[in-house]
């Protein structure tokens, strides 16, 4: 397997499942400042010019959110996902979607100060966005329940940029021991350590 990825972007995510899988993988930096990403060989491979992006033989995938599922039903053996069938099945595929369809479209709300009315925005609202997190992870120690989850490397990955990197939400406190659970696992620690180093 293949990580297209560079440091300080949303190639973390994906680190940290390759990390959880513990499955061998290469990093292959794509040097975002010198325009490798719009180069034809990347382009065939994920033709939004955008990382993370895996390789993996002939299958190629990009979006955060769908190579980590893809990894998790890769790599069954990690546990970081409900088998099909299972109950809380489909409250982890909701978790996977939630990132890039609601996550991210209320960091760009905040982010450009764009005025949406909440009753025509697909993810409602900033605030509803991180209220509804909050009251789920209130709760229960990860979103599925006791067991951490591949949802748990997307949605803490994204907790960890909006409150830590972004400075866009104020820290709460359960969003705090969310966070410190989330990141005392040794496979973050290496992910986090390979995105700092860049290398």
């Amino acid at each position: 397997m293949r990580l297209f990825w560079a440091p300080n972007t949303r190639s973390m995510r994906v680190l940290w499942m390759l990390e959880e899988t513990g499955a061998p993988y290469e990093r292959v930096l794509v040097d975002l400042k010198a325009g490798a990403q719009h180069r034809p060989e990347y382009h065939a491979i994920n033709p939004m010019e955008k990382v993370p992006a895996l390789q993996d033989g002939a299958a190629c995938v990009a979006e955060s959110g769908a190579i980590i599922a893809y990894l998790a039903e890769k790599f069954p053996e990690a546990g970081l996902a409900p088998p099909i069938g299972a109950p809380t099945r489909g409250r982890f595929l909701q978790w996977l979607f939630f990132s890039g369809a609601c996550v991210e479209g209320a960091i760009a709300e905040k982010f450009t100060k764009a005025e949406m009315p909440e009753h025509i925005a697909g993810f409602g609202s900033f605030d509803r966005v991180f209220n509804v997190l909050e009251e789920v992870l209130s709760s229960t120690p990860y979103l599925l329940g006791e067991k951490f989850s591949a949802a748990d490397v997307l949605i803490g990955a994204d907790l960890h940029f909006v409150i830590n990197a972004f400075k866009m939400l104020e820290p709460r406190p359960v969003f705090a021991a969310y966070l410190e659970r989330c990141q005392s696992r040794p496979a973050f620690s290496r992910a986090a350590k390979i995105n700092s180093d860049g290398v």
